[in-house]
């Protein structure tokens, strides 16, 4: 089959990369109803260097990394001490193994990309995301999503049972999952029971630093260029969704709205803001309104003069937060969901497992 000619390589930045900082720990402008989540991100490049391994494994629960494994060290280990204390014996051997396997699989399908698109080198990534939630109904939603050198390929839609094509390379994907006929019903066995079993599991070990926590909120505003600027933090809160938004005179404003990202602060909690403009002589129409899975009912929040002016945040940034900056860098500054159209050949499953997922790696034909 002829290769679809080369595509550019995209630098990969910090800035770019924090990107996926926020899509993993969750959107502070979307409606909460998760009670906890579990995701895992898998993530190759052609080129590897010094501090950025060829394959790399992460778990998140919740949003904040608990297991991780990569080509330099070679085992899979934890990253919290509930799952350090609660995992049963022989897990860290068993998922190795699985992990390992999934390492070579990914690295193949590398190599098979690059020539498909006559790329005799540069950097590039492929990057695979899974995982669950666990909704406050008692409902249970999945996903899957593939993508390479910085777009969508191909996805899978639980509710359909379908996978969803992103260009016509995807679409040559998806026929051939479909004909193969096991592939739909791998992903709604794990997504739908497999999952939600470690998720569980996982839930139980690490149940007091799981424990939901509502967050402390507080307004502030200061005046700009004749413009009033009214911020809403919210900080302290477990676990990572919340919804943030300002409203006037009973209506939300979304498109007026700034958002800040959703980040982990040292002790496990996270913060994030919302901040919008108003004009001074309307600052008392203004409202804050915060909706989280720890709070009984949402919360509605004003801004007094007596408050005490602008508010400063200081989080002592852990190491967790390096080691996911350090995910983002190498995999999602190359990925931006849902952008654009690109051309490129085919590829088929190959069974494979990583760590507790249980899940398909992809194998790209020759």
């Amino acid at each position: 089959m002829a290769g679809a000619g080369p595509r550019p390589s995209r630098a990969m930045a910090p800035a770019l990369g924090l990107g996926l900082l926020w899509g993993l720990l969750g959107d502070p402008g979307c409606a909460t109803k998760v009670l906890h989540s579990l995701r895992y991100l898998h993530v190759a490049v052609s080129e590897p260097s010094l501090g950025i391994p060829q394959y790399m494994q992460m778990g998140f629960m919740d949003g904040i990394p608990f297991v991780r494994y990569d080509s330099e060290q070679g085992r899979l280990e934890p990253l919290t001490q509930w799952m350090k204390d609660g995992i049963e014996p022989g897990f860290w051997e068993w998922q190795t193994r699985n992990s390992t396997r999934n390492q070579h699989m990914d690295t193949k399908n590398m190599e098979t990309l690059q020539e498909r698109y006559n790329q005799s080198g540069g950097l590039h990534t492929r990057l695979r995301v899974s995982g669950c939630d666990l909704l406050s109904d008692g409902s249970i939603r999945g996903s899957h999503r593939n993508a390479y050198d910085g777009q969508d390929l191909i996805s899978f839609d639980l509710e359909s049972r379908r996978f969803v094509a992103a260009d016509s390379v995807g679409e040559i994907i998806r026929r051939h999952w479909e004909q193969d006929g096991t592939v739909a019903a791998y992903w709604m066995n794990y997504l739908k029971h497999e999952c939600p079993e470690w998720l569980q599991k996982y839930i139980r070990y690490g149940q007091k630093e799981l424990e939901r926590k509502a967050p402390d909120v507080h307004v502030s505003g200061k005046e700009e260029h004749k413009m009033l600027i009214l911020s809403c933090h919210a900080y302290g809160f477990y676990p990572n969704t919340i919804a943030v938004s300002w409203m006037k005179g009973g209506e939300t404003l979304d498109q007026e709205t700034e958002w800040g990202g959703i980040v982990p602060n040292s002790d496990g909690t996270f913060h994030t803001w919302a901040r919008i403009e108003a004009l001074p002589e309307e600052r008392e129409q203004y409202r804050c309104r915060v909706e989280h899975p720890g709070m009984p009912e949402p919360g509605i929040f004003a801004w007094g003069l007596t408050s005490g002016g602008n508010l400063t945040v200081v989080v002592a940034v852990s190491v967790i937060t390096a080691i996911l900056i350090l995910v983002v860098v190498i995999g999602f500054g190359v990925w931006k969901l849902q952008s654009g159209r690109r051309d490129r050949n085919g590829y088929n499953p190959a069974a494979g497992r990583d760590m507790g997922t249980n899940s398909f790696s992809t194998g790209i034909t020759a």
